[in-house]
């Protein structure tokens, strides 16, 4: 398991608990004492740190590389149920947006997402999460898709950003994502969004706009990423932790600033350190959030998600 800067101190105690287990297995020394003294101080350790994480350790914590991406949520979560559909009938497949039919309990969904890579391959295979247009045209067909046969969708959001190459934008990637924005807005079907690592600009709004949208809660949700705004602001990559405290992009600030509706809490250590859990806690919201509006009619669903979107920004001198 690999760790961050700042959770150094709890490798250190881990080593020596491992090391300590390890003896008395090899030995007839008894440490059980030992190993429950330094077990102890780990999970106060590990407490310590994780309630007092900055909004970059969280930035952090949501770029994990053990943390589950969203291929690893849909085969946990539906199992065999799962059946991927590829392209947008215009262009190609977009590797980087994944979709397809699948179940959670006995309800059917249309689930999209952003899919990372695990290493240096498949990184390039998924171009690091960032959908080109014809990923959110694909996008835009699966859930009408959806809303032709009744069935509710469920986003994954994972991206640090849409495609900014030049044929990228060649074929529209602006126009792809603010197409899918206006269509998502009056889709006649539940949409429930979940931003499950990081939330970045247009390419996660290209399938952000939901009638419930969630925020694990070691993830980011914001305009532009830390590093980038610091490198505008300040000319240099340096003032990414400045940036990110000033962007308010925590599910916290996200929350205060009813920008999201409810933010899924992971287990101690992140979502990476008991993925079972996590799978288990993400199902049971999805699943809460689903009944809160199956009973709608198409035109209450649009209605409200108007409105809350049309509030959203507005304050009083």
């Amino acid at each position: 398991m690999e760790y961050l800067d700042f959770e150094l101190p709890i490798k250190e105690l881990q080593e020596q608990y491992d090391k300590a287990c390890k003896i008395g297995e090899e030995s007839n020394v008894d440490v059980t004492n030992t190993c429950k003294q330094i077990e102890k101080k780990l999970v106060e350790t590990k407490k310590e740190i994780y309630k007092n994480l900055s909004p970059w350790q969280r930035v952090q914590l949501s770029r994990h590389p053990d943390r589950p991406y969203t291929m690893d949520y849909i085969k946990a979560i539906c199992g065999d149920s799962f059946l991927e559909m590829h392209g947008d009938r215009n262009f190609k497949d977009d590797k980087a947006m994944v979709g397809g039919l699948g179940k959670i309990g006995d309800q059917s969904y249309m689930i999209i997402g952003q899919q990372k890579g695990y290493n240096t391959k498949t990184r390039q295979y998924r171009n690091f999460g960032m959908a080109n247009p014809e990923g959110y045209r694909k996008a835009l067909r699966l859930m009408k898709s959806a809303e032709k046969f009744g069935v509710p969708v469920v986003t994954l959001i994972d991206t640090p950003g849409a495609y900014p190459g030049l044929e990228a934008e060649e074929r529209g990637q602006g126009e792809a994502i603010a197409r899918n924005i206006l269509e998502m807005t009056r889709l006649e079907v539940p949409i429930i969004v979940v931003i499950i690592g990081e939330g970045a600009s247009g390419g996660a709004l290209g399938i952000g706009v939901g009638d419930r949208v969630l925020m694990l809660e070691n993830t980011w949700y914001s305009v532009i990423s830390p590093e980038s705004c610091s490198s505008i602001l300040w000319r240099s990559w340096e003032f990414k932790e400045q940036a990110a405290e000033a962007l308010k992009l925590t599910a916290i600030d996200m929350k205060k600033l009813k920008l999201i509706d409810q933010i899924v809490k992971e287990p101690l250590g992140g979502a990476h350190s008991d993925r079972e859990n996590t799978y288990i806690t993400v199902a049971k919201a999805i699943d809460k959030a689903y009944n809160e509006l199956k009973n709608l009619s198409p035109s209450d669903l649009v209605d409200q998600r108007m409105n809350k979107y049309s509030e959203m920004g507005e304050f009083k001198s």
